[in-house]
């Protein structure tokens, strides 16, 4: 039987709450799934609370067993308890992913089920059909670049990108968009006005043009894309390529209301990518859509379920699919 060792994070205010729906997941999907193999859970301090408790957001101890994983799993991380102070959760996050060359970032975009469109806040004829996949760059850019705090007269931060890192986004776009079906990929930027913008434009176009010749390449303004997204967003359907520019949402931790979908569909993500396990990833995002389907609406979609009765709902599900 294969062995996955996974480092959990859960990290500060709701990350626990999401994160304990998400091992339920993971739990089911161990015990019913036959191709699944066995899921090693690590658990792990980041962030805040790993600052209350060693004074560092993220413990040697911590980076290193995060390396040694198959895949990590985090919930959220900081608050306003730490938000100014000269140690802060974010530096743990960024060097978690500095030093695991986790240098992208994908968001997917879609409807998790169609029952979900007349919910959104744009017309149903406008939102219908969206499907895209945002591939941000993670570790270099303005988060990375020189920076000075203000010293009375002022303060900085630069952006910097190197050929290399926009190659290996690029790279990783374009393997995204011939495993999707996608026919393109859409590249945004400001290279109008920035230098590494334009070197950005230049480089994904070289990476296309030589190793992707079966993908068009279109380039987007950032600003212009963000009218379309809102105007007619199936027109950025595909891939999407975009230089580094869930919360931990204190305000309603411990209330038991926080919506967990996010943070299960990520375990999918995990499972299809970091895993290899494709089956056990469709598997959790058809539990999901069956459990929309059936009612499930958490509080920000408009219901009343709370965080651990939504995980319970998409784990019934989930039993159901697997026992099929």
């Amino acid at each position: 039987m294969a062995e996955h060792n996974i480092v959990v994070f859960a990290g500060d205010h709701c990350g626990p709450e999401v994160i304990a729906e998400a091992i339920k997941v993971i739990k089911t999907v161990e015990e019913l799934s036959p191709t699944a193999g066995k899921f090693n859970l690590q658990e792990h301090l980041l962030g805040g609370c790993s600052i209350d408790q060693t004074g560092t957001p993220l413990t040697d101890e911590a980076l290193a067993a995060a390396k040694a994983a198959d895949a990590v799993l985090l919930g959220a991380i900081g608050g306003p308890k730490w938000g100014t102070g000269a140690v802060r959760p974010e530096q743990g996050l960024l060097k978690l992913r500095s030093e695991m060359c986790a240098y992208g970032n994908l968001r997917p975009c879609f409807f998790a089920s169609d029952a979900l469109v007349e919910s959104s806040p744009l017309k149903a004829s406008v939102c219908r059909g969206i499907d895209m996949m945002l591939v941000r760059e993670l570790t270099s850019g303005l988060y990375f670049g020189e920076r000075k705090e203000y010293d009375g007269h002022n303060a900085f931060d630069t952006t910097v990108y190197t050929k290399p890192e926009i190659e290996r986004i690029a790279r990783l776009g374009g393997y995204l968009a011939r495993t999707r079906g996608d026919s393109r990929v859409i590249s945004l930027d400001k290279a109008n006005v920035l230098a590494t913008s334009r070197l950005w434009r230049q480089v994904v176009e070289e990476v296309y043009k030589n190793e992707f010749p079966d993908l068009k390449i279109e380039h987007q303004l950032i600003d212009s894309a963000a009218m379309i997204m809102v105007k007619n967003p199936t027109q950025l359907n595909g891939v999407i390529l975009a230089p580094n520019l869930a919360g931990s949402a204190p305000d309603i931790s411990g209330k038991g209301i926080v919506n967990p979908i996010g943070t299960i569909l990520s375990v999918a993500m995990m499972f299809r990518y970091s895993l290899n396990l494709a089956h056990e990833a469709k598997v959790v995002e058809d539990a999901v859509r069956a459990a929309i389907d059936a009612g499930l609406r958490t509080k920000d979609m408009g219901g009343s379920t709370g965080t651990a009765e939504a995980g319970d709902v998409i784990v019934a599900e989930l039993v159901k699919i697997l026992k099929a």
